[in-house]
């Protein structure tokens, strides 16, 4: 049975408080003060600007009609160790770096440029054939409209006279280099438009460039006249002739068609005074700045292309690069971008046309040692196969693709149709959009 505790034996008050407690605040942690977390460091290295070289000699020159050379894996590995590589980093890297702190309108007070203004007569003669070539009635459906390819076959037809404008020699130079402007609008049979046909606009630039057409002098109303005024002309077509966005629709999460816009966009704002990254959510800047600077001015449209209001929902890759510190963040992150997305994925270059001007590498492939038909003369919807044990090259219209991704109507054509219905206020979000 319990008995109850001897208080005697309890020690008294004064006992407790002269007990010694060092040794239990010995055991207590020390507070250490915490330490700043390092920044992370991106694993890839920014892209160094390769040296341009010299144009090429007209002696030793023997243009023929570019074709597509990366068939497998094996010959995309040549080609990213070649000069053609490191040429093509050269030529558009160094017309971003000629974009660097300029503002569009600063381009019209340099000196006059001849072949400036014969590329923008160019390009407006492009803007003419829309118009011979409207849209036919597809009954409200958005996805491409087939005279596309009458507007295409008729560039085909006119571009010759074009390339003698701009005192290009031979005609197998014009056939060669007409090529590349022939796909800078988008693929004939798929009617659609991505990052590869971009890139031939670049490789078009290029071709001239080689040619003594463009010197480096040139380079700053390239960039800030010749390709915005392309890029607006992209718009008219993509709107006109509803053109899918080429491989997964919003791969890039910047914009559905294009991306070399926001490099050079980057590269315009690298110093700006007071035009942070953060700005592209601040309407009345996009609106002000927005005919100055190309970043601006693609982040305004997509804002308008979309059934969404808010970049966060529909762009949300443009949504996160706002947060950058500041432009120069956003340039290097758009270089690597342009490394890593646009030549660095197989589906995108394997498209790529190589020709005497952009050479392809000793060793890749050719497509009637394959026996592989030229990309222009393949069936629409129709599959073809690329080496055995190599690059599956397949172009489906019920099915996901390898290379070019399932068929999905433009944002574009859906913000058309609804105005053709007077809705353009009202329109419901298309699937993927």
């Amino acid at each position: 049975m319990p008995t109850a505790i001897d208080n005697a034996s309890l020690p008294s008050r004064s006992k407790l408080a002269n007990i010694d407690k060092s040794h239990n605040l010995d055991r207590l942690p020390r507070l250490v003060p915490r330490k700043k977390a390092p920044p992370q460091q991106n694993p890839l290295p920014v892209p160094p600007t390769p040296p341009l070289p010299p144009p090429v000699d007209p002696q030793n020159f023997h243009s023929h009609k570019p074709t597509r050379r990366i068939l497998s894996p094996h010959d995309y590995e040549i080609f990213e160790a070649s000069p053609t590589y490191s040429l093509i980093l050269s030529f558009v890297f160094s017309l971003s770096q000629a974009a660097a702190d300029k503002k569009i309108s600063s381009t019209y007070q340099e000196e006059a440029s001849d072949a400036i203004e014969k590329l923008l007569s160019v390009l407006y003669a492009v803007e003419e054939i829309i118009t011979r070539c409207p849209p036919a009635d597809q009954g409200g459906s958005r996805f491409g409209n087939p005279s596309f390819r009458d507007f295409l076959d008729t560039i085909a037809v006119e571009s010759p006279s074009w390339h003698s404008l701009l005192n290009v020699q031979s005609d197998s130079a014009v056939v060669e280099v007409s090529t590349y402007l022939h796909n800078s609008f988008g693929n004939r049979a798929r009617i659609d438009y991505g990052s590869g046909h971009e890139l031939n606009f670049m490789m078009w630039l290029l071709c001239l460039n080689r040619l003594s057409i463009l010197p480096q002098s040139t380079f700053p109303r390239l960039s800030l006249q010749v390709f915005p005024r392309y890029i607006r002309l992209m718009r008219q077509i993509q709107s006109t002739y509803y053109l899918e966005p080429a491989g997964s629709h919003g791969v890039w999460g910047l914009d559905d068609y294009h991306f070399l816009p926001f490099l050079f966009g980057a590269s315009q704002l690298l110093h700006h005074p007071y035009i942070r990254p953060l700005s592209i959510h601040n309407e009345l800047v996009l609106e002000e700045e927005g005919d100055e600077y190309i970043y601006l001015d693609m982040v305004r449209e997509t804002m308008a292309s979309k059934s969404v209001k808010g970049l966060k929902w529909t762009q949300p890759m443009l949504d996160d690069i706002s947060g950058a510190k500041n432009w120069e963040k956003v340039e290097q992150g758009m270089r690597r971008m342009f490394v890593k997305e646009v030549l660095g994925k197989l589906p995108v270059m394997q498209h790529f046309l190589f020709g005497s001007l952009v050479p392809a590498a000793e060793g890749m492939s050719r497509e009637e040692e394959l026996g592989v038909n030229p990309e222009e003369k393949e069936p629409e919807g129709g599959e073809m196969r690329v080496a055995q044990d190599g690059v599956k090259h397949v172009h489906r219209s019920d099915a996901w693709g390898d290379c070019c991704g399932i068929k999905i109507p433009s944002t574009v054509a859906a913000t058309q149709e609804a105005k053709k219905k007077g809705e353009e206020d009202s329109f419901r979000r298309i699937p993927f959009d």
